[in-house]
């Protein structure tokens, strides 16, 4: 076995070697290279595979930061400088990786950046990109950096949680899995919403795989991150200008586009900007069943949020709030914390007081139980003729069946 100061040096011959020819980067081009190297003698078949892969991650992967995207229960990788955090679900932990030298990870980010199609230079310091394996890039570069580069990946489950799944790993309390299941069934229209990294696309990922296999579903992200287990979804992502600043693809354009695909399930990977307008046209126009993420806090702080987005639509505060009363019902909040993440409440948007203006009420909340708005939960569940479940019956003095 060789040492492995002699190890790096046989894989820096390789890695140059590649970069200097003309050669397609694939993994049997790298394991050929490999054994072809004078010193390679020495190396038994499992050595060589080995430095094979790391050669190729080197080459066109993620380098050293390769075995942790490739670890399933890893979700963030962050990058500061040299420095490495992981997080695994339970918050960020300092990691040792061998990066080299803040150069070496310059190097890297471009690496990356170029094979997702984008630059990363002086001149464009700072890319958010989407790597082939789903993997979220976001990258900064000194001097915008103070004290970079700084690297941010969200690695991509390639298959979503089931629902009971979720329930095994403490995000959605057991009792609660019957309500959600009953809400898709349903047909309400809902938003998952909280912070960033609490957990918004598992859940709906989750959620859109419960939706019966006879109705069509047509995603509408601003990156691709969504893949529910469901033989009928259709997916479109947004697309940002290119260098000379023309040829990009908004989701706004995009709902519109949707609307002409025939959707059973309307959903909007993530809402932040005008899009909501179209969206809520969408909802209010025989699209039930539609669904999407947003950002907020907290679910008393939707409705503005909603205002704030239905405003760069140029859709004023009273119609807003008309359209998100007909259109959405159902709120789902989750959120991060130190033993993971959870499902901590279940809202309904309803319109209150003179205005007519929505609040978010809850129907359930963590720890607590049901809320006040559990009894409308019930009847919305009941007048589309789902079976209300267990945990809502004590809410709903009617029968615990469709009607």
């Amino acid at each position: 076995m060789t040492d492995r100061p002699a190890a790096e040096e046989l894989a820096a011959r390789v890695r140059r070697r590649f970069a200097a020819a003309d050669t397609p980067v694939t993994p049997a081009s790298v394991v050929s290279a490999v054994r072809a190297d004078p010193t390679a003698g020495v190396l038994g078949d499992t050595t060589v595979l080995r430095m094979a892969d790391r050669v190729h991650d080197d080459l066109v992967g993620a380098g050293p930061l390769a075995p942790l995207l490739a670890d399933p229960d890893v979700t963030d990788v962050l990058v500061n400088g040299v420095r490495v955090w992981v997080d695994r679900g339970n918050g960020l932990h300092q990691v040792a990786v061998p990066l080299g030298g803040p150069d070496d990870v310059r190097r890297l980010a471009q690496r990356l950046a170029a094979s997702a199609g984008r630059r990363l230079d002086d001149g464009s310091p700072y890319v958010d990109a989407r790597l082939a394996d789903g993997t979220r890039l976001h990258a900064v570069l000194p001097p915008v950096a103070t004290d970079g580069p700084y690297l941010s990946l969200r690695t991509f489950r390639q298959r979503p949680f089931t629902l009971d799944e979720l329930v095994r790993h403490g995000t959605v309390p057991r009792p609660l899995a019957p309500v959600l299941a009953a809400i898709v069934a349903a047909r309400l229209a809902y938003l998952v919403t909280g912070g960033t990294g609490s957990g918004k696309t598992t859940l709906l990922n989750t959620l859109l795989g419960m939706v019966p296999s006879t109705e069509r579903i047509v995603l509408v992200e601003d990156a691709a991150e969504l893949r529910p287990v469901h033989p009928h979804v259709v997916g479109l992502q947004a697309r940002t200008s290119n260098v000379e600043g023309t040829g990009a693809v908004v989701l706004g354009d995009l709902v519109r586009q949707a609307l002409r695909m025939r959707p059973d399930r309307l959903v909007v990977g993530e809402c932040r900007g005008a899009e909501v307008v179209d969206l809520l046209a969408a909802l209010n126009t025989g699209h039930e069943g539609g669904a999407g993420t947003l950002h907020a806090n907290a679910p008393t702080d939707v409705p503005a949020r909603l205002e704030a987005l239905g405003l760069l639509g140029g859709l004023p505060r009273a119609a807003l709030h008309a359209q998100v009363a007909a259109a959405l019902q159902v709120v789902l909040q989750v959120r991060r914390g130190g033993n993971g993440r959870v499902l901590e409440s279940v809202c309904l948007l309803l319109p209150e007081g003179p205005d007519r203006l929505v609040t978010a009420v809850p129907a359930w909340i963590r720890g607590r139980g049901l809320g006040l708005a559990g009894r409308a939960l019930a009847a919305l569940l009941h007048e589309r003729g789902v079976a209300v479940p267990p945990l809502l019956c004590s809410a709903w003095p009617g029968s615990a069946g469709p009607a």
